[in-house]
């Protein structure tokens, strides 16, 4: 279709079609250096415009991949010389937060820390944190279901959406943008859209739920000699810090040591020689006890016997500088030639065991491997397991085999970073093939032609 460019630049303006050959002096995303290869990209400002593409490409049997902040760890805006880029970056408009139902309407192009920062003026919390808080905008945290740091708390990106507005294929416009929870009106369109990665519709507007926005932050350090005892340390704080505990970040050794050196040399906020490492912060809406609260659970810990060190930040900067050693992974990016990462949900009971295996298969079955970095949200139950290889030579045995665990131990392939298509054939280790087939079901029906991201998740 050779009058294709100017078709799209009558439907959204000229200066809102990039060719592809100006695409190719850009990265394919922020993880892939590649030159990105695709016939256009396209940034429609309105629901109108984005139907009215889909409508367009649908019908002439052109392959349209959505694309957000672009910062999606699973390849799932992978395009080819063939497709249409879809930016929803236009689409970033945010309606007055509604205080008093504490909810608000925003487009898919919204970056999550610009609506993090809307809310806080008005005095609430969008529960949604990340690391890519600064580029990843909402629709793509819709489409692959997002966690992040604050699951524990308000859950994930799933349980923050009361309504959805999409598009399919076609054009059709599906709207069911209500502001409330209990909405039992037949089957609930929205869940079947959001951690679809794209592939059954294309999220242009949510309603959002909010919350009030604390007063209080208190975060602490911790050490730990056992598995069990961190367990029991989560379920203590849980409870006796009255529902405010908003993170509980766990490191092994391995990865807190590796950072700390990086990041602080022989600084360190904590002794050494620990099993485990926790970050556990706490929120609330009390200034004159929060503070004491915290501390009298934290020795509690101590006094029991179940946390080793604590270590608890005095100011917002000793608060940055704790967090950094669980955010910052340039040093990892570098030393990793050959970076393979997992973001797996497994059992709480079990994650202990899990990756005392995986370390032991590596050393034995891969040996080349540069070491096993876990760490993550204890608290959902998502750990991130990162290993190295100097060349990719064993890449793909080394991933039969974690993956090949992650199913004997009955986990998720995929936590919250997404299938995409770095996992997708790796999905039958979670998925039954009756669920896989009722999955093929669905995109058929929803996307006849496989317009929407076509190859991704399955």
């Amino acid at each position: 279709m050779s009058d294709l460019l100017p078709q799209l630049a009558s439907l959204v303006g000229e200066r809102h079609v990039v060719s592809g050959e100006t695409l190719r002096d850009r990265p394919q995303d922020f993880w892939n250096n590649v030159p990105t290869p695709a016939r256009a990209l396209v940034k429609p400002g309105t629901t109108s415009e984005v139907s009215a593409v889909l409508a367009l490409c649908n019908g002439n049997g052109i392959a349209v991949i959505p694309e957000g902040g672009r910062t999606n760890l699973s390849q799932a805006t992978r395009s080819d010389e063939r497709s249409i880029l879809l930016s929803l970056e236009r689409l970033d408009d945010i309606e007055t937060p509604d205080e008093a139902g504490l909810t608000v309407v925003v487009g898919a192009g919204v970056v999550i820390q610009t609506l993090q920062e809307r809310c806080a003026a008005s005095g609430l919390r969008f529960g949604l944190d990340f690391g890519a808080r600064g580029s990843a905008m909402i629709g793509g945290a819709l489409s692959t279901n997002a966690g992040g740091f604050q699951a524990l708390r308000y859950g994930v990106t799933r349980d923050m959406v009361l309504g959805l507005e999409c598009v399919l294929a076609d054009g059709t416009v599906l709207s069911h943008l209500i502001p409330f929870r209990k909405d039992n009106t037949g089957y609930d369109l929205k869940q079947l859209f959001i951690g679809s990665e794209g592939t059954l519709g294309v999220i242009t507007r949510a309603t959002l739920r909010l919350h009030p926005a604390p007063v209080t932050r208190n975060t602490a350090l911790l050490s730990f000699a056992d598995f069990t005892a961190v367990a029991r340390t989560l379920s203590r704080l849980r409870r006796d810090l009255r529902g405010t505990l908003s993170s509980f970040e766990i490191m092994w050794p391995e990865f807190f040591d590796f950072n700390v050196e990086a990041l602080y040399g022989e600084r360190r906020p904590i002794g050494s020689g620990a099993s485990f490492y926790c970050l556990c912060e706490a929120e609330g809406f009390e200034p004159d006890s929060d503070g004491a609260l915290f501390e009298d659970v934290i020795s509690a810990a101590l006094g029991a016997g179940d946390v080793a060190d604590a270590v608890i930040a005095q100011s917002s900067r000793q608060r940055d500088e704790l967090w950094k050693i669980r955010e910052d992974f340039e040093a990892e990016q570098n030393f990793f030639n050959v970076m393979i990462d997992f973001d797996i949900s497994l059992p709480l009971k079990v994650m202990d065991k899990f990756v005392a295996e995986v370390d032991a298969a590596l050393k034995s079955e891969i040996p080349a491997s540069l070491g096993l970095h876990v760490l993550g949200h204890l608290g959902d139950g998502n750990l991130h397991v990162t290993t190295g290889l100097p060349t990719p030579e064993h890449a793909s045995s080394l991933k039969d085999l974690v993956y090949g665990l992650i199913a004997r131990y009955q986990g998720s392939i995929s936590a919250e970073h997404g299938i995409g298509i770095l996992k997708r054939d790796y999905l039958h280790h979670s998925r039954s093939p009756a669920e896989i087939e009722t999955m093929r079901t669905l995109k058929r029906a929803l996307d006849p032609r496989n317009t929407l991201n076509p190859g991704k998740v399955i």
